[in-house]
């Protein structure tokens, strides 16, 4: 109600800029980035220097161009075709001469989709966790974390899209397969909730393989609490647009994907 009470004051006053706003959600949204990413983390205020790591694109074949300075190059899995990597990031990873679309990363995603320097991270205080004691579990969680600089297997932000304000969340299929565990459950739900809060559209791109069976029923139990935040979300008249990537399956696809207002795949 704080943040609702403060924008109707402010109604007949210039449109609210988006650091006021989301000053005033100052405790769901990270705002104590310094603009860059360190390792293991995919923590930004600065969306020209969100992407540092080079794994944030596809494993580039160790193939040279023409010119060795020119840079690494990339092989189309489908018709072999080799471009360099500079230009495929131009092209969205699709082949120019077979039109096959190649997987990107959560963060490449993110950054060809919000405006420079406008993403903010939600805050999250549940990580990831090893209820059944899966073994190596979580080294393996550890090293993702090192190779993919995301810390789960979701990106979730406030950011805006050509001028427009939306809380984005983007799954990633290189972090475990973006399957849902307790992690990425709350990050979802946290998306929806802080949305709720400002006012804004929530726009999900899911790509994941279902439920993360390391973390047994708990990860199942994401299902439910995704699809109530998403139905409390609608109930108070939200907007929700979900864009299913290449894979949504299992108790992703079972849950909050499916149930948006309007649906792209």
């Amino acid at each position: 109600m704080k943040v609702f009470n403060k924008r109707k004051k402010k109604k007949a006053e210039a449109e609210v800029s988006v650091t006021e706003l989301l000053n005033e959600a100052s405790s769901d949204i990270d705002l104590a980035g310094s603009g860059q990413i360190a390792p293991g983390s995919d923590r930004s205020d600065d969306m020209d220097l969100f992407l540092r790591n080079e794994t944030e694109d596809p494993e580039p074949s160790k193939k040279k161009g023409p010119d060795p300075q020119a840079g690494e190059t990339f092989t189309c899995s489908q018709c072999g075709h080799q471009k360099l990597i500079k230009e495929m990031r131009k092209l969205l990873y699709v082949c120019p001469v077979c039109g096959k679309h190649h997987k990107i990363s959560a963060r490449r995603r993110m950054r060809n989709l919000v405006d420079p320097g406008s993403f903010r991270k939600l805050k999250c205080n549940v990580g990831s966790v090893n209820p059944l004691d899966y073994p190596e579990y979580e080294d393996k969680i550890a090293a993702l974390q090192e190779k993919t600089g995301m810390d789960e297997g979701v990106l979730a932000g406030v950011g805006e899209i050509e001028g427009q304000r939306a809380v984005i969340a983007v799954m990633g299929s290189e972090f475990l397969m973006g399957s849902m565990g307790i992690a990425v459950g709350e990050k979802i739900t946290k998306a929806f909730e802080v949305a709720e809060k400002l006012k804004l559209p929530v726009i999900i791109f899911t790509a994941s393989g279902g439920a993360r069976m390391q973390e047994g029923i708990l990860s199942l139990m994401q299902m439910a609490k995704t699809s109530a935040a998403a139905k409390r979300f609608s109930e108070s008249g939200g907007l929700y647009i979900a864009v299913l990537t290449y894979p949504t399956t299992g108790g992703v696809s079972a849950s909050f994907a499916t149930l948006a207002d309007i649906t792209l795949a």
